[in-house]
């Protein structure tokens, strides 16, 4: 089993994961410019889209939290300011949502994308560097191997018929023993470093502008020495199927 997998490295080296060119869904907008490194039997796949040019959807089929790595996007919504997103921006399309993006230049974005069927959330929500933090909870005693960190997060955007959650969570440093990963989660760091390890001894290193994706399941430990902010996808399920 992959313990994790990298989507994107902040110097635009290659990554070992494999990705397959496929569309998420039957009616997905990205279908011809989408790679998936992950899909669920959750209904749930993170990657990597490669985008130049313009679609009109109406009624934009799922949700999707994308981060810009390279160009520049441009989605408007009806009824919301316009969104001009350049490397390093976030943002959030609820399923149901009608929508039109542009990229003028080639423009490539990771992303993390989950089926609903009945969306509880639409319209498009920016995940912000300079979040609301607030207050949330730190980790138990028994996975710690050191200090309990100080955690935050600002949750932007829930939708409930996918258990579906997006924001920004930050922390001060701490080093948690490898365990099953408790969500489905997609992190893209904007600041600070990670050291994630797994079961063999092995570790993959994150740092900052860099993208990574966690299943559910997945055995996996935590070390940070330094501030980590982070836009975070989770997804709560029963079970999560690796398929690709």
């Amino acid at each position: 089993m992959t313990v994790a997998f990298v989507l994107h490295r902040a110097d635009g080296a290659p990554v070992s994961t494999a990705f397959r060119r496929a569309a998420f869904g039957t009616h997905d907008p990205f279908a011809q410019h989408r790679e998936i490194a992950w899909e669920g039997s959750d209904s749930m796949a993170a990657g990597r889209v490669s985008f130049i040019g313009e679609i009109d959807v109406a009624r934009f089929p799922h949700i999707e939290t994308l981060v810009v790595v390279e160009g520049k996007l441009t989605l408007e919504a009806a009824g919301m300011a316009t969104l001009v997103l350049g490397p390093g921006a976030g943002v959030v399309i609820g399923g149901g949502t009608a929508l039109r993006a542009r990229a003028d230049s080639r423009t490539v974005f990771v992303s993390c994308a989950a089926r609903c069927n009945e969306p509880t959330k639409s319209g498009i929500v920016p995940l912000r560097v300079d979040a609301d933090f607030k207050p949330s909870a730190t980790l138990p005693a028994e996975v710690l191997l050191g200090p309990a960190p100080q955690c935050r997060s600002d949750n932007v955007f829930t939708d409930k018929s996918a258990e579906y959650s997006a924001g920004t969570w930050d922390s001060t440093p701490y080093h948690r023993i490898v365990r099953p990963h408790r969500v489905n989660e997609f992190m893209y760091l904007v600041a600070g470093g990670v050291r994630f390890a797994a079961p063999d001894g092995s570790v993959q290193s994150l740092g900052t502008g860099e993208a990574i994706f966690v299943p559910q399941g997945a055995p996996i430990g935590w070390e940070s020495r330094e501030r980590v902010a982070k836009f975070y996808v989770t997804q709560n399920v029963q079970t999560s199927t690796e398929r690709g």
